[in-house]
């Protein structure tokens, strides 16, 4: 499918869908730039497109795929894909495979989730069938278990691994703790979420001889964000052009950045969808142009991706940033922020994972003076927390130790989820 001029794809979600129509009611009747539209509002956009009943779809379901998302919103929908929408979305992710460092007769194992409407192990694996180097596809799935894993990777000499970095750190971890050798691996690639710093210490002793490098930054309901772009950073991606556009808007404004380095949400418009229009639709993260190269963007985070604690708020980057400067060693290897709440107040505990092979014996004590530096640097830069906690709010901070195995994933998408929030609804 050939992407849309965008005038043209504004004119056909304006007269088929009832969603756009309504949301364009105001404007003139010829609306040619983006600037001139409102972005979309995620909690709209989701309440209109329920099915089977959808009022964002431009015409009946008759011929589509259908794929669970959360999109930003945290709860699950529904994203819909015509056969060749499919084709094009896999098609255009596929070519930026080659950016990744996929090279001809590679042997690439699908890590990522299957089943249950998710999309990410079809997606790549369609990806990769449709890239432009011969690759041997090794669909295992997230889901498999690690003690046949590991023997399958061994066995078919598996050069590149694909999955979340959770995955692939839950399976670097089994890999260092069994002594396992798949000296095979060459090639990382990962998605669906950020690869922290600790994240690749525990990767690079599983995996010495392979580089970890974004897989390429795409979503079920945005579709097509950013082709990697080849470097040192795996956080720098270019827009899929002509099959969509990316844009970074100002927090407070709303107004288009165009200068390099000044943060803002990413919002992108897809040019080959037309059964289920995406025009200026946030796709949930924050991003900053790096003027290197044409298009070229550079991903911060989530948007909103934080908790919060009584009065006080934090991002999960906060928490990243005081394990950082206080882990000087490199003994962390994952971060989870836990609220609960008990006698009638809020408290954050910070659930650091340990390297595989420290001995809980002769660590207990760097493991206290590693904890009390860690809440001691996440209080210097909060410092509403322990305020807080003097005037009787929350609870003090508290660290927790696990294992990389033993922090909370998504069930369906093996990702990490960041914020385990055990607070009682109820």
């Amino acid at each position: 499918m050939s992407a849309l001029q965008l005038s043209d794809l504004i004119r056909f979600a304006r007269h088929n869908s009832p969603f756009y129509r309504e949301l364009y009611a105001s404007l003139p009747p010829r609306v040619e730039r983006l600037d001139d539209l409102p972005v979309i509002d995620q909690n709209d956009f989701w309440a209109a497109n329920s099915l089977p009943e959808s009022r964002v779809l431009t015409g009946p379901l008759s011929e589509a795929t259908v794929y669970k998302t959360g999109g930003t919103t945290g709860s699950p929908k529904f994203s819909v894909y015509t056969r060749d929408e499919w084709r094009t979305f896999v098609t255009s992710f596929g070519q930026g495979l080659v950016d990744t460092g996929l090279r001809p007769g590679h042997r690439v194992a699908d890590l990522f989730y299957a089943g249950e409407l998710y999309a990410s192990f079809l997606f790549v694996l369609d990806s990769l069938a449709h890239a432009p180097v011969d690759n041997v596809r090794l669909p295992i799935g997230g889901g498999a278990p690690l003690e046949s894993t590991i023997p399958t990777l061994r066995d078919l000499s598996a050069q590149v691994l694909t999955g979340t970095p959770t995955t692939l750190c839950r399976l670097a971890e089994q890999v260092v703790a069994a002594g396992v050798r798949l000296d095979s691996v060459e090639l990382l690639l990962f998605g669906g979420e950020a690869l922290f710093d600790d994240q690749r210490r525990l990767l690079a002793a599983a995996f010495p001889g392979a580089d970890a490098r974004s897989v390429g930054y795409a979503s079920v309901d945005a579709g097509l964000l950013g082709r990697p772009v080849p470097g040192a950073d795996a956080r720098v991606h270019r827009a899929f052009t002509p099959y969509s556009i990316v844009e970074i808007l100002d927090d407070s404004t709303g107004e288009p950045v165009t200068e390099p380095g000044r943060p803002g949400r990413v919002v992108v418009t897809s040019l080959f969808r037309r059964l289920m229009p995406i025009i200026r639709y946030p796709a949930g993260d924050r991003a900053e142009w790096t003027g290197t190269g044409p298009g070229h963007f550079r991903i911060l985070g989530r948007a909103e991706e934080g908790v919060r604690v009584g009065p006080v708020s934090l991002h999960t980057q906060d928490a990243r940033a005081a394990v950082a400067a206080a882990d000087t060693g490199g003994r962390v290897v994952g971060v989870q922020l836990v609220v609960r709440r008990w006698d009638g107040r809020d408290g954050l505990v910070l659930r650091l994972a340990t390297a595989p092979g420290e001995a809980s014996g002769e660590a207990s004590g760097g493991r206290d003076a590693l904890a009390r530096a860690v809440v001691k640097e996440l209080e210097t830069a909060r410092p509403l927390y322990p305020d807080s906690v003097r005037a009787g709010f929350v609870h003090p901070l508290s660290v927790e130790w696990a294992r990389h195995r033993d922090l909370s994933v998504n069930p369906r998408s093996g990702k990490l989820v960041r914020v385990l929030d055990e607070r009682p609804t109820a």
